[in-house]
């Protein structure tokens, strides 16, 4: 009984923890697909220079598994000159950066991205001091998701 009631109180402890620590998400509703979302993304970020490190195709990679998913895929990317001051200040960012952009197609049909609110990571990590940083990362989350989801 006793191992029961430790597993149980670990749980809780790693669930509260998880919440505590859980990043707030930004959901848009895109007027295209979910690959023509991917592709006004890439090239927003391309016109401001912004690197794209990896574009994953979560659905075409279920597809070789076997499985089916609806059109589901992520893009990374980030600028040096605002995520390394965040992972200077608390290396641990580095797990949340570059930033993603999560782009979806729901049961029925209809198209959103998600993403992390930067302004989130100041709780989870010590990035005090970084305020500037992460109201730049926001605005310009906030832009480039706009541009890629209203064409």
């Amino acid at each position: 009984m006793r191992s029961v009631l430790y597993i149980f109180a670990l749980a809780v402890t790693l669930c509260s923890s998880a919440l505590a620590g859980e990043a707030a998400l930004i959901t848009k509703e895109s007027k295209l697909g979910v690959k023509e979302t991917i592709d006004a993304l890439t090239a927003a970020l391309a016109i401001k220079g912004v690197k794209v490190v990896a574009r994953i195709d979560h659905a075409t990679a279920a597809k070789a598994a076997g499985l089916e998913l609806r059109p589901t895929e992520v893009i990374l990317f980030g600028n040096p000159t605002l995520g390394t001051p965040l992972m200077q200040a608390d290396q641990r960012a580095g797990l949340d950066l570059p930033m993603k952009v999560l782009a979806w197609q729901n049961e029925n049909g209809k198209v959103f991205i998600t993403y992390a609110d930067p302004a989130s990571l100041k709780a989870q990590y010590r990035l005090d001091g970084k305020d500037e940083v992460l109201k730049a990362m926001t605005q310009a989350l906030d832009v480039f998701t706009t541009a890629s989801t209203s064409r």
